[in-house]
């Protein structure tokens, strides 16, 4: 007989990984567990999430709180993502990443693409951005534990969760495509919302993208579309967004007709 105990750990794949890479795109807000510096204690806190544009986590936090106290003293945190929904909560995915806290300097490079990339998709922390006491850290990523529902546990590694690749280069150029996106083509971006995440038209808006994918929102609602494959540079990301688009209308217009055509018979 053997007692040898069943490892719950599943094996790594594509899936795990994608839904990780989606909890933590996706996410708005998360609870942030530190280490309490007055006596060692645990110390959680729920804080405002965006991500810069290799995935790692972006927080906004006041230094008169307790939890950013905690990650200064000791910059070791962890950092849970994933909401529940309908049912039994713990059905539900979440992922908990094992972090280290690093603030940025005001009027610096990397302080003004934190605050871009968290604007781009928390835009009513406007008010707290200019406020002296208000910092960004970015949590530099070590390990996560996903659990994907009852049964489906995986550990990753910081490659597993981080887009690789040129990301310089497509932060640089981002925010100039997101604008030409969001002013030209509100139409292919609702329709990438309606095919490729199966939601609702709108007036959806592109927040980000990076070589693995890109963010859409609209009101409080985030999604995270994957491109077909991750790009290798910046200048791909145009035409792979006319393919989706294209591929999208085609699929939606297909859809329709077959709508009309059954109704028509019924």
């Amino acid at each position: 007989m053997d007692d040898k105990p069943k490892d719950v750990i599943r094996e790594t794949d594509a899936d795990a990984i994608r839904l990780a890479k989606t909890l933590l795109r996706a996410s708005r807000y998360g609870a942030l567990a530190a280490i309490d510096p007055k006596d060692g204690a645990p110390l959680a806190s729920r804080v405002g999430v965006a991500t810069d544009t290799d995935g790692s986590p972006l927080i906004l936090v006041s230094g008169l709180s307790a939890h950013t106290a905690a990650i200064v003293a000791d910059p070791r945190c962890s950092l849970l993502l994933g909401e529940t929904g309908k049912g039994d909560p713990l059905a539900h995915p979440r992922i908990s990443i094992s972090c280290r806290a690093r603030r940025f300097e005001r009027d610096t490079p990397e302080w003004a693409q934190a605050e871009r990339r968290y604007l781009n998709k928390n835009p009513k922390a406007k008010l707290y951005v200019g406020l002296g006491d208000f910092a960004f850290f970015r949590l530099e990523i070590d390990k996560a534990s996903l659990n994907g529902g009852f049964g489906k546990a995986y550990l990753l590694t910081r490659d597993d969760l981080l887009s690789s690749g040129p990301i310089e280069d497509f932060s640089k150029s981002e925010q100039s495509a997101v604008n030409h996106m969001n002013e030209d083509h509100a139409d292919a971006i609702a329709n990438y919302a309606m095919h490729y995440a199966r939601e609702e038209n709108g007036d959806w808006r592109m927040t980000g993208y990076d070589p693995d994918g890109f963010d859409l929102t609209l009101g409080d609602k985030v999604l995270r579309i994957f491109f077909p494959q991750p790009l290798s540079v910046p200048r791909d990301a145009h035409m792979k967004l006319v393919e989706m688009a294209k591929e999208a209308r085609m699929a939606l217009g297909e859809k329709a007709a077959k709508t009309q055509h059954a109704h028509s018979h019924s």
